[in-house]
Protein backbone atom coordinates (compact mmCIF):
# COMPACT_ATOMS: atom_id res chain seq x y z
CA UNK A 1 0.00 0.00 0.00
CA UNK A 2 2.38 2.22 0.91
CA UNK A 3 4.15 2.13 -2.57
CA UNK A 4 0.66 3.45 -4.14
CA UNK A 5 0.92 6.52 -1.69
CA UNK A 6 4.11 7.37 -2.85
CA UNK A 7 3.89 6.54 -6.47
CA UNK A 8 0.03 9.03 -6.52
CA UNK A 9 2.37 11.85 -5.12
CA UNK A 10 4.38 12.11 -8.87
CA UNK A 11 2.31 14.37 -10.92
CA UNK A 12 2.82 13.23 -15.03
CA UNK A 13 4.25 17.21 -15.58
CA UNK A 14 7.69 16.17 -14.19
CA UNK A 15 6.64 17.96 -10.49
CA UNK A 16 6.97 15.87 -7.35
CA UNK A 17 5.36 16.32 -3.97
CA UNK A 18 6.42 15.24 -0.69
CA UNK A 19 3.70 14.74 2.22
CA UNK A 20 5.57 16.40 5.61
CA UNK A 21 4.36 15.64 8.40
CA UNK A 22 5.11 18.16 11.74
CA UNK A 23 4.25 17.81 15.23
CA UNK A 24 2.81 20.96 16.55
CA UNK A 25 1.50 21.93 20.02
CA UNK A 26 -2.36 22.61 20.07
CA UNK A 27 -3.17 25.77 21.24
CA UNK A 28 -6.66 24.69 22.15
CA UNK A 29 -5.42 21.37 24.40
CA UNK A 30 -2.08 22.31 24.75
CA UNK A 31 -1.33 18.45 23.31
CA UNK A 32 0.85 18.08 20.78
CA UNK A 33 -0.85 17.01 17.39
CA UNK A 34 0.32 15.76 14.06
CA UNK A 35 -0.06 18.28 10.87
CA UNK A 36 -0.07 16.53 7.62
CA UNK A 37 0.51 18.71 4.12
CA UNK A 38 1.55 17.51 0.81
CA UNK A 39 3.63 19.73 -0.75
CA UNK A 40 6.29 20.61 -3.93
CA UNK A 41 9.84 19.21 -3.04
CA UNK A 42 11.02 22.58 -3.33
CA UNK A 43 8.62 24.12 -0.49
CA UNK A 44 8.67 21.02 1.89
CA UNK A 45 12.44 22.13 3.35
CA UNK A 46 10.96 25.81 4.08
CA UNK A 47 8.03 24.52 5.94
CA UNK A 48 9.86 22.14 7.95
CA UNK A 49 12.14 24.60 9.03
CA UNK A 50 9.53 27.15 10.20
Amino acid sequence: MAKKAVASLHDKEGRAFTKVIKMVKSPKTGAYVFEEKVLLNDDAAAYAKK
